[in-house]
């Protein structure tokens, strides 16, 4: 079984070989976290399968009846003006249909002065996306395999330009529960602009996640490995400001090695008591440690924590991430269940 997961895995990551890193795609907020848990687990977190209805956003096939009839709403401002939130809800139609899932995900870009090319001021605009998802998650009969979709209806307005577009999600994950081990593979993404914003038609940041993790046997924790980017394998860059002046006074750029690369790609996160009423989560994520290091400074960049706090049929979710000195990010979660 695992060998038959591995081989499918590797042949997935080699269908893909661009990237959506540097801002080159289109739809960029449909990368953003979707809740406060996932933002403590590193952000990308695709192997938690339990009642948490904002986990399907980003990985369907974990789309489950413990589920059903929960609603979440989460709100976070993220740099500047700029504040997104998202929802989520599911509801167990039958033994049959299963479940059935809907997610929204909205950023506001806040408010903007317009200029014309000579200078002059022509007035305040503003900005918007947002993002609305259908999922289904099916159990493979007589398997622990669990695989899922969600289909997207994407509408961004920037100023008086518009685009509409549509996309896919397409996730498989595997519960060994003798062991508590889960692991899962997502391709989030896939789709096109339908219409374009001045004629120029942008790919989506599609993106290939795999992930594995545990909860151990005697210490009420489950640990959390996440790798991302797998669609690209060089994901690491030479920092201009880490360049060393060799004796003949040139500058020689920052070597980039191939276990930098590796680390680029891997989130690592764990949760206390994640069966519990109350859940300390913490993580790192590699890559925004390392891209947003401030040379000769300790910052604690790509360092993310949070909590969860439940009383009776209501949840209350809070995660705290840093980025930079300046500037840093926090997101906060509410769900009630509504059984």
């Amino acid at each position: 079984m695992y060998k038959k997961l591995l081989t499918f895995f590797f042949l997935l990551i080699c269908t893909v070989n661009y990237s959506q890193i540097g801002g080159k795609y289109t739809y960029q907020f449909l990368s953003l976290v979707t809740s406060p848990r996932q933002a403590a687990l590193g952000g990308k977190t695709v192997t938690i399968y339990d009642q948490d209805v904002n986990q399907a956003i980003y990985n369907p096939a974990t789309i489950n009846a413990e589920m059903d009839n929960h609603l979440s709403l989460n709100y976070g401002s993220y740099f500047g003006e700029v504040a997104y939130g998202t929802g989520a809800y599911a509801y167990t139609w039958d033994r049959h249909v299963q479940t059935l899932h809907l997610g929204v995900n909205y950023v506001n870009y806040g408010q903007f002065e317009g200029y014309d090319e000579n200078g002059q001021k022509t007035g305040d605009f503003t900005g918007s996306e947002i993002a609305l998802s259908g999922g289904y998650a099916y159990n493979i009969p007589w398997t622990p395999i669990y695989v899922g979709a969600n289909v997207k209806l994407i509408s961004s307005t920037l100023e008086s330009y518009n685009s509409f577009g549509v996309a896919a999600d397409i996730g498989g994950l595997y519960v060994d529960e003798d062991n508590d081990i889960n692991i899962g593979l997502v391709i989030r993404n896939v789709g096109t602009q339908i219409s374009t914003y001045a004629g120029d038609r942008e790919k989506l940041p599609l993106e290939i996640i795999a992930g594995v993790s545990q909860e151990l046997e005697n210490v009420p924790l489950r640990w959390h490995l996440t790798l991302e980017n797998l669609q690209q394998w060089p994901i690491a860059f030479s920092n201009p400001n880490r360049a060393e002046e060799t004796i003949d006074g040139e500058a020689e750029e920052e070597k980039v090695t191939f276990f930098s690369n590796v680390f680029r790609h891997v989130i690592f996160g764990a949760e206390l008591f994640p069966q519990k009423a109350f859940n300390i989560r913490l993580s790192y994520n590699f890559r925004r440690g390392e891209e947003l290091r401030i040379v000769d400074q300790r910052n604690f960049s790509g360092i993310s924590a949070g909590f969860g706090l439940r009383f009776n049929k209501v949840k209350f979710d809070y995660s705290y991430s840093r980025y930079t000195v300046a500037s840093n990010m926090s997101l906060f979660g509410l769900t009630i269940n509504f059984q």
